[in-house]
């Protein structure tokens, strides 16, 4: 009898073994699928930034990810993906693979989208996991030296004067440039007439050309063509003038005390990325900006380096939204 129970017990355990196993190949796969942070990245990164080539991000992009392909022994691939203010490029990565292999370039625009436009396929507060805001920087005003206008004040007085008789070349429309601009507007009843790009370099070659009169836009972009005298300078947007071009006052200085927009620039991973890859991206990123080749040249076209951990970029991006959502709600913006 004892026999007997032993062979069913035995018959019971071997039928039982294969169920078990493929529990715990179940339970294991998981811990299998995530990945090694220590050895990230095993293959090349790509790196998306929707706006045009040539423009400060663009600029700002190349330079790091030339020094993280270095630093990483794998290529890491910049990819402009243009329209609809930043948000095609943005919707890309917010359906890309959670793996930290796919990345998204974005400032101040992630929050502006998100408010001017409500109908977005994502949402901008948990579509992004935040890695590191890289760099801030002022935005400026510059004009053809051809228009005749030599200061902000006379700029702001031919804008109220012949409403409309400014062309305004701008980064994207509903950019860090248009709500500056129409918050100026709003403070001193100057109108321009704007004209949206897709991004920064071709409103910038549209100036040089002569075929509009200025733009508003980050300060690293047209840096070189205002130290060679193709672009005169107005001034800048921050509460600081920048160290690279430090004749150029800032907006407060020059006619309108208080005002202060300060834009950024920083990366993003999609949501559901694991923490372990976002901060190992923060730090080599950080790594690469601390470099003094890389600080040297970023410093010296107008970028001021800013770094810190994803956590520091989420409550930045939690205090920004409302300031921003008050802004244009008080200065009436509407996209035009």
């Amino acid at each position: 009898m004892k026999s007997v129970t032993r062979r069913t017990r035995r018959r019971a355990l071997l039928l039982a073994l294969p169920a078990a196993a493929a529990l715990a190949l179940v339970q294991l796969r998981p811990a299998l699928a995530t990945p090694d942070a220590a050895a990230f990245p095993t293959k090349p990164v790509r790196i998306v930034v929707p706006v045009a080539p040539g423009g400060s991000a663009d600029k700002l992009t190349r330079t790091i990810a030339d020094r993280l392909g270095v630093l990483w022994g794998h290529s890491v691939v910049v990819e402009n993906v243009t329209g609809a203010s930043g948000t095609i490029g943005a919707t890309r990565v917010s359906k890309a693979a959670p793996d930290g292999y796919t990345l998204l370039q974005q400032g101040e625009g992630l929050t502006l989208n998100s408010i001017l436009f409500p109908d977005l396929s994502y949402d901008a507060q948990k579509a992004f996991a935040p890695v590191i805001k890289a760099v801030v920087n002022p935005q400026i005003l510059v004009v053809n030296p051809r228009t005749g206008i030599l200061t902000f004040a006379d700029y702001l007085a031919r804008a109220k004067a012949s409403p409309d008789s400014i062309s305004l070349g701008l980064p994207g429309n509903g950019g860090i440039a248009h709500v500056a601009h129409e918050i100026i507007a709003q403070q001193t009843g100057a109108k321009v007439n704007y004209i949206p790009y897709a991004g920064g370099a071709p409103a910038t070659l549209d100036v040089l050309a002569g075929h509009t009169d200025a733009t508003l836009i980050t300060l690293a972009a047209v840096t070189e063509y205002v130290r060679g005298g193709k672009l005169r300078a107005l001034a800048v947007t921050t509460a600081y003038r920048s160290p690279a071009l430090p004749d150029v006052p800032t907006m407060a200085e020059a006619g309108l005390p208080g005002f202060s927009v300060e834009s950024w620039q920083g990366y993003f991973a999609p949501a559901g990325t694991p923490p372990a890859v976002v901060q190992k991206i923060n730090r080599d990123i950080q790594t690469v900006l601390q470099t003094p080749e890389v600080r040297v040249k970023l410093e010296d076209l107008g970028f001021k380096i800013a770094g810190g951990s994803p956590a520091d970029l989420a409550a930045s991006l939690r205090v920004e939204r409302p300031r921003y959502a008050q802004a244009i709600k008080t200065a009436g913006i509407e996209l035009r």
